[in-house]
């Protein structure tokens, strides 16, 4: 008979016990992978979430000057000149190191303007990445085509445009095709044109005032972008917005942390749990272990029906918990984050589990089949 044969016939007679095995290991890795799946899940989610907030990468021209305006508040009756990008550079851009990580890039030009007798803020800008890049904003009207603009809904109100009016602005007329609704942002109070039409109009034919860059957030290294970005472009300042991104991921880091510990208390459980099982199948099966080696078997034939066993019961042990863990990761994920999803299926954390589940149920039971494999037979024997 092969010692793989003697392994498979005892957890078969001993199915009681091989179940409160395999359940032990079960619930240790199940929690291990139900922890580590909703982490992962609630990564990616914020990591999308924040995606949809815009740009993360700012380049403007460089200054020496410090701003003057804090909260929102802007102190009045100072102006500086700022040194405008040419549009023609903004191509540069994508020949950096890291380009496949770059998202939306949306050049803008800004310049005052006078419009019914009141100094509003134009923009320039190529409307369909805006709101790609923009995704909160909402509007009414359609989408301002030639010679249309859209409005910030309190431009709107101080200035008393309405849709399809005819607005003079320096020395062409547009249509307001479009009407911001509130967002309690800047674009309130600007008018946004075509990116070629408003460089006409505040006279920087070919010039950029500023870039919005998003890059994709998961896994992309946002500090070596910025460097590279700010090589291409001596003369400008370029920022990377990492503070919502920062805030966010401590908070992961943190529930991560609270994981891993977890994980490590049910893990040394469920080992302490396969060890005190094992010492007590060795003890129970003392005279077969003694007739086992009355018969010829040596003591690495005990040790491997022993750690066989021990085997089983960890890659069933570890299957079942990681499709049990992966089960409850996507029931519990809605609970945990609104309208948060499933990062689905993660092959490699399945090969981890089962080797974690196998290696920890193999050393739990080491001490017992090397106890098994050094008992006296005739001792063993006198039990019969």
């Amino acid at each position: 008979m092969k010692l793989y044969n003697i392994s498979f016939n005892n957890l078969r007679r001993r199915q009681g016990k091989m179940v409160f095995l395999v359940m032990g290991l079960f619930i240790g890795i199940a929690t291990i992978v139900t922890l580590l799946s909703i982490t992962d899940s609630m990564s990616r989610d914020i990591e999308d979430r924040l995606d949809q907030f815009g740009a993360n990468i700012v380049m403007v021209p460089k200054s020496d000057n410090l701003s003057l305006s804090y909260g929102g508040i802007s102190v009045g009756g100072v102006s500086y000149e700022s040194t405008d990008f040419d549009e023609a550079s903004i191509q540069k851009i994508f020949e950096i190191e890291n380009s496949k990580n770059l998202g939306a890039v949306v050049p803008k030009i800004l310049g005052s303007a006078e419009v019914s007798g009141r100094k509003v803020l134009l923009m320039g800008t190529v409307f369909e990445d805006e709101l790609n890049l923009k995704t909160w904003w909402q509007y009414e009207g359609q989408l301002p085509m030639a010679g249309e603009i859209m409005v910030g809904s309190a431009a709107a109100a101080t200035l008393e445009l309405s849709l399809n009016q005819e607005v003079p602005i320096g020395s062409q007329t547009f249509k307001v095709g479009a009407v911001l609704h509130p967002t309690g942002g800047p674009e309130d109070n600007i008018i946004v044109g075509n990116l070629a039409e408003m460089q006409q109009v505040l006279g920087k034919v070919g010039r950029i005032s500023m870039v919005e860059i998003s890059a994709f957030c998961r896994g992309c290294p946002i500090s070596d972008m910025v460097l590279q970005i700010a090589a291409q472009f001596p003369e400008g300042k370029v920022t990377a917005l990492k503070q919502a991104v920062m805030s966010k991921m401590q908070s992961i880091e943190m529930f991560k942390s609270f994981s891993y510990g977890i994980a490590v208390l049910v893990v040394f459980i469920g080992s302490l749990l396969v060890f005190v099982t094992m010492m007590g199948s060795v003890n129970e099966r003392t005279r077969e272990i003694g007739i086992f080696r009355a018969i010829g078997f040596r003591r690495g034939h005990v040790m491997q029906i022993i750690l066989l066993e021990a085997m089983v019961v960890g890659l069933v042990g570890g299957l079942l918990g990681y499709l049990g863990g992966n089960g409850a990761a996507w029931a519990v994920m809605p609970l945990v984050l609104k309208d948060g999803a499933f990062a689905g299926i993660n092959t490699t954390l399945g090969v981890v589990s089962i080797l974690l589940a196998v290696t920890l149920s193999l050393l739990a039971s080491l001490y017992p089949a090397l106890k098994a494999s050094r008992l006296d037979p005739s001792e063993a024997l006198r039990a019969l």
